[in-house]
């Protein structure tokens, strides 16, 4: 690339700087975006770059296969009912063990090497998340695993103004119980773009977004406005794995986000071509 290109590309991003400068963005980090040390080092890059031209940055985080790695070391396996991590007393030390301990403390050192100031949190911390035992009409037992009810961004916020980077895990504590309760991260990471009044929320997938055909990659679709969700769900263009994220992004609308993104956290810098380009990625709700 010469120099002429880096120029056009740096002025391209110029009025995005201005639009999110002083903004919130709350961005999930899933995925294979965070078992490939590429595309890990790519996120990391990002968010430290939005963080350094003034851009209020939230990064909320699972870690199901290195949760699911620990068990395997301990020899207890994993187990799930409809899709839902079973977490019984023993497996929940394990969750905050990944979670809180080895998965956020890896990405704060990271955002620190980069030159950004992070700071590790879990929903515990200040109360942030707090969280009920999840049940379904079936009143099925998955241990401890919790639906937030409430959220506290007063310790988040504060962070964000002295101009650091939180990091949040997907752990709650027990709104009726004294007990930590595995949540669902894209479902924490709505809570607080909500909570935060956010500018922008970010869910990385290992998919380009919503897909007219799910077996054609190539038929992405590149923006839904959330009136059209109940019709597309209808058709099966959102279906399966999908509907959860796709309901957290209508959520979060409905709540007052500007805009809401599921986009591929396989293409390597795909948060600053979505908020710094004209060109975008993965698919927008509004």
């Amino acid at each position: 690339m010469n120099p002429n290109e880096t120029a056009k590309i740096l002025v391209e991003a110029l009025p995005y700087i201005q639009k999110y400068r002083g903004k919130t963005i709350v961005i999930k980090y899933g995925g294979n975006a965070m078992v490939n040390e590429e595309l890990k080092q790519a996120v990391i890059q990002d968010v430290v770059l939005l963080n350094m031209v003034g851009v209020h940055v939230v990064l909320v985080h699972g870690g199901g296969p290195e949760i699911s790695s620990l068990l395997e070391k301990v020899g207890k396996e994993s187990r799930f009912i409809n899709g839902l991590r079973y977490t019984d007393q023993e497996t929940m030390e394990f969750v905050q063990m990944a979670l809180c301990g080895k998965v956020n403390k890896d990405l704060v050192s990271l955002l620190e090497k980069q030159g950004g100031k992070a700071v590790g949190l879990s929903g515990l911390d200040g109360s942030i998340f707090q969280a009920l035992r999840h049940t379904d009409i079936y009143r099925t037992d998955y241990g401890y695993v919790g639906d937030i009810i409430k959220v506290d961004c007063t310790l988040v916020q504060e962070l964000l103004e002295k101009g650091y980077i939180p990091v949040i895990s997907s752990v709650a504590k027990g709104y009726d119980e004294d007990v930590s309760y595995n949540v669902n991260a894209d479902l924490a990471a709505e809570k607080i773009a909500i909570g935060l009044k956010a500018e922008k929320f970010i869910l990385l997938t290992n998919v380009s977004g919503v897909l007219e055909d799910p077996g054609d990659p190539d038929s992405l679709i590149p923006s839904i406005q959330v009136s059209r969700v109940g019709s597309l769900e209808k058709k099966g263009i959102i279906s399966g794995g999908m509907i959860p994220k796709v309901q957290c992004c209508v959520e979060a609308i409905r709540q007052g986000i500007r805009s809401a993104n599921i986009q591929d956290g396989r293409i390597p810098h795909s948060i600053l071509i979505e908020l710094l380009s004209d060109q975008g990625v993965g698919t927008v709700f509004y």
